[in-house]
């Protein structure tokens, strides 16, 4: 008689993803930027008791200007600080720009923001 073990479904994975993400409270603000958020391309809200989960392959940018209009708030109210406030934890590269929160799923994709270069050093 042989017996195997069935694959874990939890198995290391050590490719790429493609995805980016942020967990916000779920609170009237993180549910602003998540009704803001979902209706973007490639954008999945996954809304739980305590938090919002956002996420997006590649990219997705949180601009500020339509989360003020959204909110009903003058503009210049959602900025980064209160971004970074109101989301408890991101997956990917974050870039945050004077007039949006920028999450990129790849590196490269951010490096031109983040001021590094992506030639091998020799």
């Amino acid at each position: 008689m042989t017996s195997s073990t069935a694959q874990s479904p939890f198995a290391p994975n050590s490719t790429a993803s493609d995805k980016c993400g942020v967990t916000l409270m779920n609170n009237q603000v993180g549910a602003i930027v998540a009704d803001v958020m979902r209706d973007k391309e490639g954008v999945t809200i996954t809304v739980l008791p305590s938090m919002i989960r956002v996420d997006a392959r590649k990219r997705m940018d949180f601009v500020y200007a339509e989360i003020d209009e959204a909110a009903g708030e003058d503009e210049g109210w959602f900025d980064a600080a209160e971004f970074e406030e109101n989301m408890s934890t991101h997956y990917g590269r974050m870039v945050h720009l004077d007039d949006r929160t920028v999450m990129f799923a790849n590196p490269e994709d951010a490096a031109k923001y983040l001021g590094f270069d992506l030639r091998a050093l020799s």
